[in-house]
């Protein structure tokens, strides 16, 4: 009901990220299955009735997270409705649940920096060029997997030494390159030049057969690279954006300086890196202390 609608309110009023738009569709698609199947009819639903669907979500045991972006995506979708009027209230009543507090997970700067000074001698074709151009822009700059893909060649400013970054819900900022990775840059350049005829691709990462790249060629990347220095499980893109963070703000960087690098909305997101550089200085102390 009023899917299409809803849609298109998320992507150009709200300007919702692709990874959110999906989420919250697919939300609203399974609360609507979930509707037909109980023989519930929409205008009708109650309080009640939505605290019976988180209950089965937790029965089933859905994690927290889970049942909260549920919540949030039908909180939306029924304000959307009531500002549409075809629904009076907002049957949601219910507040978020409690989610335990992870500390995010990060791979050891020095030997994050030993496999890029590695990977330049193993740089033999395009796609070694282009795979440790991905390594050094997600650690050097900390941007999100799909702020990676939207960059463009146009958007790189040499001169002034940054790039333009398109977050979330099409936010732009400026984020500074150092001169290594200008110089990354300038050969990745080379070789698309060289090893891609006739590209019709504007984007800057781009596949052997210069189609633009995707979010599972980078995550291979990625996970083929870390598996090399780290044997924790989770070995993503967004691993070396919380490194970046961490590693700024161990050498005495600014939390408002590190919120603006990462375009965080607000200061919240950025503070949970300063649980881990507590746990460092723990851990240090332990090593260092006579009495620890």
């Amino acid at each position: 009901m009023y899917q299409k609608e809803f849609e298109r309110y998320l992507q150009f009023e709200r300007r919702y990220s692709k990874h959110t738009l999906t989420a919250y569709l697919h939300e609203v698609s399974l609360f609507l299955t979930f509707l037909e199947h109980e023989n519930l009819a929409f205008e009708q639903v109650t309080h009640r009735d939505m605290r019976h669907y988180f209950a089965l979500m937790t029965e089933a045991k859905k994690s927290a997270t889970t049942v909260n972006r549920s919540i949030s995506a039908l909180r939306t979708y029924f304000k959307y409705l009531q500002r549409e009027g075809v629904m009076k209230g907002n049957p949601i009543q219910i507040k978020a649940l409690k989610t335990p507090k992870k500390l995010p997970v990060v791979v050891e700067k020095e030997k994050l920096v030993q496999l890029l000074d590695h990977l330049e001698g193993e740089v033999n074709d395009f796609e070694s060029r282009r795979d440790k151009l991905v390594m050094e822009l997600l650690f050097g700059t900390g941007i999100r997997l799909a702020e990676l893909l939207q960059i463009q060649d146009r958007d790189i400013d040499y001169y002034n030494k940054n790039i333009l970054i398109f977050g979330k819900r099409s936010k732009e900022r400026l984020v500074p390159i150092n001169a290594t990775l200008i110089k990354e840059l300038q050969l990745y350049l080379q070789a698309k030049s060289l090893n891609i005829n006739n590209t019709k691709s504007s984007f800057l990462i781009v596949t052997k057969e210069g189609k633009p790249a995707y979010a599972k060629l980078i995550y291979r990347i990625v996970h083929k690279y870390l598996s090399m220095v780290s044997l924790q499980q989770k070995r993503s893109p967004h691993i070396l954006r919380h490194t970046f963070a961490t590693a700024l703000l161990d050498n005495g960087a600014d939390l408002n300086a590190i919120k603006e690098l990462l375009g965080h909305a607000g200061l919240a997101a950025t503070q949970v890196y300063t649980h881990n550089s507590v746990e460092r200085l723990k851990s240090i102390y332990k090593q260092a202390h006579p009495k620890a």
